[in-house]
């Protein structure tokens, strides 16, 4: 690693490359392995005929796949300083605290629980939002939200075969290219393992999905993008810039938001299942389940370049990409609002 911080961009460059590749490999060997042990143990997610309509058994667990890859990529990488085993650790905490989940069944009060552990984890390691106009206890309540809810917006996004994965990987590309602009090589690799890993996994989670991650999964993700998108630096031209992440995750933040508002309009608990989800909305909409999954894909690519251009323009031009953003997600939640589920 620090001969790759040494070198130049090409040097750099080629690392990522490296370690993406790596990761996707181990990711593709693995998760053939562990869907093989849980169709042996009987780890199957069953369809209900309400929210999993898939037409027979499929087996879960590719979690374990993708953190397992990820860990090994790290582990060839580079050393381990502080932030870096605080995120392994808070990811690990998440991935055990996902696989009792998906083996029985915890409530939702248990899984938070959880998950603020992990993200303790990452407040005693460093890794909080750090902007100088924030007082510190203000700032660290604001990534105590950030990450509970990212982690558990990549959670409600794994609805669909290579959704959760595919966006996380994409978006995890985009956080990198951030990292390496603001000389964050440790960032910027971690990213690129987590991209690898999923695009190994998505070999056998696209459609037709033959494993999926299960909260294990989608929750390391999750948190693991949450706690790295907060270690990058945004706002050396703009404050404005400082919401970059926001658009990054764009989208399993507004699948978030917008089940959240039908929900409550419904009269349903916001915690309950039902089917409003983006994903599902497109479904309906007659669009097929590649489509929607590769339209998430674009999504997440054009808000991620969105997000890269308001860090690099003055305050007025950061304004005037998340006003253009903020008038589309508007238009988009309206449109969707108007399709009939019910039928």
């Amino acid at each position: 690693m620090e001969l790759w911080q040494e070198g130049g961009a090409a040097t750099r460059w080629l690392s990522y490359a490296l370690t993406f590749a790596l990761a996707a490999v181990l990711s593709a060997v693995l998760t053939p392995r562990v869907r093989r042990a849980a169709i042996r143990f009987g780890i199957v997610d069953r369809p209900d005929g309400r929210l999993k309509n898939h037409r027979e058994p499929i087996p879960y667990l590719g979690g374990l796949a993708i953190c397992l890859s990820f860990l090994l990529t790290v582990a060839l990488t580079f050393s381990f300083g502080e932030e870096v085993l605080g995120l392994l650790l808070a990811g690990s905490i998440v991935v055990i605290l996902g696989l009792i989940d998906d083996l029985g069944q915890l409530g939702p009060w248990t899984k938070l629980s959880g998950q603020l552990m992990a993200i303790l984890v990452l407040i005693k390691s460093g890794i909080y939002i750090k902007l100088t106009f924030l007082p510190e206890p203000l700032a660290i309540a604001l990534s105590v939200l950030w990450l509970v809810g990212i982690t558990n917006a990549f959670n409600l996004i794994d609805i669909m075969d290579g959704l959760s994965a595919g966006t996380a990987m994409v978006a995890a590309l985009v956080l990198a290219v951030v990292s390496d602009l603001n000389a964050g090589v440790v960032s910027a690799t971690l990213l690129v393992a987590i991209a690898g890993s999923c695009l190994g996994f998505l070999k056998y989670n696209f459609e037709p999905a033959r494993i999926f991650m299960g909260d294990t999964g989608s929750m390391f993700l999750g948190l693991l993008l949450g706690a790295l998108a907060m270690s990058n630096s945004y706002t050396e031209r703009n404050p404005i810039a400082a919401l970059a992440p926001a658009l990054i995750l764009g989208v399993p933040i507004f699948d978030m938001l917008f089940v959240m508002v039908i929900r409550r309009l419904r009269g349903l608990p916001i915690m309950l299942g039902s089917p409003d989800h983006v994903a599902l909305r497109l479904r309906k909409w007659r669009w097929s389940t590649r489509q929607t999954v590769v339209a998430s894909y674009v999504a997440t690519a054009a808000l991620g370049g969105a997000a890269i251009t308001m860090t690099l323009v003055s305050l007025r031009g950061a304004l005037i990409v998340l006003g253009a953003v903020s008038a589309a997600a508007l238009v988009v939640g309206i449109l969707l609002k108007r399709i009939d589920m019910s039928l």
